[in-house]
């Protein structure tokens, strides 16, 4: 058996990097696949050129998204997400806070990056509405990924990152210009793969050195959180941790039941309004779920 590590998806095909740097396309045995962006598999080659995924090796994370039809595998053993959102377009809150939820509920670091922040006008607004949260601790870095790209590497060091965000905030602009030889990376894992179409890949995953990594994923329009509960949501706002367990009620929705503690903190601006809106519009799909 052949250890190796996925470098891209494409469909129910992916590309193994081996141990000695050489590119390996190869299928999942049987016809369901949970194989993920940055997993380490073990594979058996069944020819020069192409082989079978045998295993998974254990994660240490997995970062995904679900509704009630299917789930789309983002990637694996990662330990930082990087949200990636600009002055413009407009940015969607509920989308950051999803992407937030998913990566809290599997403990990988959240970086909020704001890109296009040359756009000086546009730049009071965004910061104002990410205002809450930088106050519950996220890291927020603002940059310009046309000019000041680099700003971002340091946060990149000796981790596996993954960038996620709405199309057209600039995550390309910021893998291009971190990693020039992104595209020639790209063409080859093209090559490997036989595809010209090499835009519908899952993910992809650059190496910026020995220790560093990023995945870069296709851009999102929505993010579901149907493979979480309730509670397990409920613990995914950091600001409702403190709370939870005290409401009167065991099973408290934290909707119209007396002595809640997450009501009562949102009466005190201990909790911030859209956020808890946000919250119930999530637990709210998954009911109808």
């Amino acid at each position: 058996m052949i250890e190796g590590r996925v470098i891209a998806a494409h469909g129910r095909q992916y590309v193994v990097e081996l141990a000695d740097g050489s590119l390996l396309p190869c299928f999942p045995r049987g016809k369901k696949s949970d194989v993920a962006c940055g997993d380490r598999v073990d594979i058996k080659r069944t020819s020069d050129d192409q082989g079978v995924i045998e295993a998974i090796q254990p994660r240490t994370s997995l970062l995904y998204r679900s509704n009630e039809i299917r789930q789309k595998l983002i990637a694996a053993n990662v330990d930082q997400i990087i949200i990636v959102v600009a002055t413009e377009p407009a940015f969607s809150d509920e989308l950051i806070t999803r992407a937030l939820v998913a990566a809290e509920s599997e403990e990988i670091e959240p970086l909020i990056v704001l890109n296009k922040c040359d756009l000086a006008d546009k730049l009071p607004a965004a910061r104002e509405r990410l205002a809450p949260l930088v106050a519950l601790g996220y890291r927020v870095l603002e940059l310009s990924a046309l000019d000041h790209a680099e700003d971002l590497r340091p946060y990149l060091a000796d981790r596996t990152s993954v960038l996620v965000g709405q199309s057209g905030m600039g995550k390309s602009t910021l893998v291009n210009a971190l990693i020039p030889e992104a595209r020639a990376a790209t063409r080859e894992i093209s090559q490997a793969l036989d595809s010209g179409k090499h835009t519908t890949t899952h993910a992809e995953l650059y190496h910026l050195d020995a220790s560093s990594h990023l995945v870069d994923s296709p851009g999102l329009q929505e993010f579901g959180l149907g493979h979480l509960d309730r509670q397990e949501i409920e613990f995914a706002f950091r600001e409702f941790r403190d709370y939870l367990g005290q409401c009167r009620f065991r099973d408290c929705r934290h909707d119209r039941e007396p002595d809640c503690a997450l009501i009562a903190a949102l009466s005190t601006g201990k909790i911030d309004k859209t956020r808890f809106a946000t919250y119930h519009r999530i637990v709210g799909t998954q009911r109808s779920s």
